[in-house]
């Protein structure tokens, strides 16, 4: 060690300086990055943006006053205008009345509390947690989320508008706390109840309870105020006029929750809360101006509005989407097509309403029909029929989706089978001419085991083996029962819910294919004209279009996606042209003096009890939905059946339905045309012959000639197509043919068994 050194080891304290360790090329170290990023500098701005929203917040406490009342106030009108654009209706007027907190007996007042802010008479007027939710949800947009209070939704409805923007949610915030700070809590929660909108057209306790139970606001009991406190979370939905059978256990959910939680707040006597009972609604009142058809048609359009509304984050939810239409300002150009709503609406009158004399038969009052008509080139909804009067009867039978479709559904089924390449349980291929047994209660059964269900033939009918062209023309339930476990009834249930069925919740069983699940004509003439468009989606669309001096809405396309082949579609529709032409449906349609040579495909369908009749048919450029309804016209207004209706026995779906059907589209339809079909099965590309049967048909159902067919002993069907050629001249027995050594052939006419009329009740 050098001198130098040892001085400095000195004045360093004696001790010799470490020598420099060498990192290694490898070694970790303190990278540029974990010294931009301490603990130090992450505390520290988090707190200095703390401290900033904080001084943000001030600062807009201290911009932001109470406004007065927003320009909702002064509601204009909404217009209603036919496709041609002539006027449809006027409406949207405000239905409000201002009353006095004091006029509302204090437990009603209380059952708005426990439904929407139990800590009302507590808080500082804002839910700090639910606001936060609110923005974040609104800047990522996802949507609404609740928790506002009661304070809150008030000056959303009062002092600021509808819109979701982060400088509304954060005006709401702040005008709510001043609100609170300087108003008493009566005077909010008058506020409230006075400007909320109850559904109805009602804005106001005071309407609401008029619209409702049809008495003042005064007079309300706890049971009835439980009641309009629930509605607010979704007027609509829970409209027990309107509501499904869904809508009403939930709002009866909500009607208990309200009544607990003010046990739980000390506001009811416990006993008496177990001893109230839920109190439905009365009927509601309409609107003069919507008498007739023009009720139905407002109301659907102010529904696929508000559901277009939800759909572009114009609104939360159906509730906040009902008060923005019900605000007014709206023109709404409908679909509609003027000539064709006023010949659907006289040939209802003509074929149906006629010939029903609720004097004569109590249950003529009760058959309801409701009908659809779609153009299944752009989806437009042409026409539509409600029922007999908007005033008389509030549900609009067109859209309602609480009957069985029954054999409507069978084009489904096939469809399925034709797109997934479906084959029998012995193997071969699912076509047009693939036979069936057609024994009425034959056990369905899945790879060699019975599935529990045999149903029964209309009539309990037997018909040996058949094609499936025959089963179609026939509607027989026990070969589609099993063809629906051929194919698979997940796939069965997926495709119908690719052609536009609502079959969310629905239980993929064998029952499914007599038609059990709810369905409306709008909704059916969706599926239909999804077909009759190739198997390209079509979505039945109200709206032509929509203008508001504030606000954008776009009507959404209503041609979708191929969601099946253009093959499987064409081969279902080829084959309901046999319903027409052969089948249940020959005597209304086929031999209408209207027809004029229309091709034409369809299917009728009738359910269990006689509850609903339904024929579901269509040209190239028209698609018609048709549904009869049993429907008791007394409140409560359950399902019942339409026997000896008009006089006749049974209503089935080749009687009324199709005749309303025949009657309307055979004198819009314009010229004849052909459906351009893709597919080599079915009865539109099959030779087609009417025979002259030696023996009247009878009310009693009898079997099919079973000797001409081909015997059970047989080898295992194919789907060769029979030969073109009909015989010289029809017999009063079906041609006999020689099978050939390998698997059988079908019988000749592919369109049904053209020797054995159809008789009547034997359809499904």
């Amino acid at each position: 060690m050098g001198r130098a050194e040892e001085r400095r080891a000195r004045q360093r304290g004696g001790r010799r300086a470490a020598p420099k360790r060498r990192r290694s090329p490898g070694a970790p170290g303190k990278s540029g990055i974990r010294r931009l990023f301490t603990w130090k500098k992450i505390l520290g701005t988090f707190f200095g943006l703390c401290l900033l929203g904080m001084g943000a917040f001030v600062v807009l406490y201290m911009m932001i006053g109470i406004p007065k009342g927003n320009a909702d106030a002064e509601l204009q009108s909404n217009v209603y205008k036919y496709s041609d654009g002539s006027l449809l209706a006027r409406a949207g007027d405000r239905n409000r009345e201002i009353v006095d907190l004091a006029e509302v007996p204090k437990p009603v007042q209380k059952t708005f509390v426990a439904a929407e802010n139990k800590t009302f008479y507590k808080d500082a007027g804002v839910d700090l947690k639910g606001t936060a939710r609110g923005l974040l949800n609104t800047v990522t947009g996802k949507g609404a989320q609740g928790g506002s209070t009661i304070t809150q939704q008030y000056v959303k409805n009062y002092y600021l508008t509808q819109e979701q923007t982060v400088s509304r949610k954060l005006k709401e915030l702040v005008i709510s706390l001043k609100l609170d700070r300087e108003k008493s809590k009566d005077y909010i929660l008058a506020g409230y109840i006075n400007t909320s909108y109850y559904g109805r057209g009602a804005y106001g306790i005071q309407a609401a309870a008029q619209a409702y139970y049809h008495v003042d606001a005064k007079d309300l009991t706890v049971e009835q105020g439980a009641y309009l406190a629930a509605l607010l979370q979704a007027p609509n939905q829970y409209d027990w006029a309107i509501a499904s059978d869904t809508g009403k256990k939930l709002v009866k959910a909500r009607w208990n929750y309200v009544l607990d939680n003010m046990v739980e707040e000390g506001w009811l006597n416990k006993s008496e809360r177990q001893a109230m009972k839920f109190e439905e609604p009365e009927e509601p009142k309409a609107d003069p101006s919507m008498g007739g058809q023009t009720g139905y048609l407002v109301k659907a359009a102010n529904a696929a509005l508000e559901k277009q509304l939800v759909a572009q984050g114009a609104a939360e939810d159906s509730k906040q989407a009902g008060a923005l239409v019900d605000q007014g300002g709206w023109t709404l150009t409908l679909n509609i097509d003027k000539k064709k709503q006023a010949a659907l609406e006289k040939s209802v009158k003509q074929q149906l309403d006629s010939k029903l004399d609720p004097r004569k038969r109590k249950v003529d009052a009760d058959v309801q029909a409701g009908a659809a008509s779609v153009n299944p080139k752009t989806g437009a909804v042409v026409a539509m029929y409600g029922g007999r009067d908007y005033l008389k009867h509030y549900v609009n039978n067109a859209t309602r989706p609480d009957y069985q479709p029954a054999s409507t559904f069978k084009p489904v089924i096939l469809a399925a089978a034709l797109e997934g390449d479906a084959e029998t349980q012995d193997g071969t291929p699912i076509r047009a001419n693939t036979i069936y047994d057609g024994t009425s209660k034959r056990p369905v059964v899945d790879d060699g085991t019975k599935v529990g269900f045999a149903p029964e033939n209309e009539d309990d009918a037997d018909y040996g083996k058949v094609t499936v062209q025959t089963a179609m023309n026939k509607s027989i339930n026990s070969v589609f029962a099993q063809m629906g476990v051929d194919v698979g009834m997940p796939e069965v249930m997926k495709v119908a819910g690719e052609l536009g069925m609502n079959t969310e919740g629905l239980e993929a069983v064998p029952a499914q294919t007599l038609g059990t699940m709810g369905a409306s004509p709008l909704e059916m003439a969706g599926v239909y004209a999804t077909l009759d468009n190739h198997g390209r989606k079509v979505t039945p669309t109200l709206l032509k279009s929509v203008e508001h001096n504030t606000r954008a809405v776009t009507v959404p396309d209503a041609i979708g996606d191929q969601v099946i082949s253009r093959e499987a579609a064409d081969s279902v529709t080829s084959v309901l042209t046999g319903v027409v032409d052969d089948g249940t449906a020959q005597r209304s349609v086929r031999n209408n003096p209207q027809r004029d040579g229309q091709q034409v495909a369809g299917k009728t369908g009738t359910s269990d009890d006689n509850l609903s009749a339904w024929f579901t048919g269509y040209t190239p450029g028209l698609v018609t939905s048709v549904g009869l309804f049993g429907e008791d016209d007394k409140p409560p207004y359950k399902h019942v059946p339409m026997y000896k209706a008009a006089g006749e026995p049974r209503i089935n779906g080749g009687d009324f339905p199709a005749l309303i059907w025949a009657a309307y589209t055979f004198g819009v339809m314009g010229d004849t045309s052909k459906f351009d079909l893709d597919t080599k099965q079915g009865a539109a590309v099959q030779p087609t012959w009417t025979p002259t049967p030696t023996r009247e048909p009878t009310k009693e159902p009898t079997k099919e000639p079973t000797t001409e067919e081909p015997s059970s002993s047989s080898p295992p069907p194919t789907t060769e197509e029979p030969s073109s050629s009909p015989p010289a001249s029809p017999s009063t027995t079906p041609p006999t043919f020689t099978p050939p050594t390998a698997p059988e052939t079908t019988p000749p006419d592919d369109g049904g068994d053209p020797f054995d009329p159809i008789k009547p009740g034997e359809e499904d």
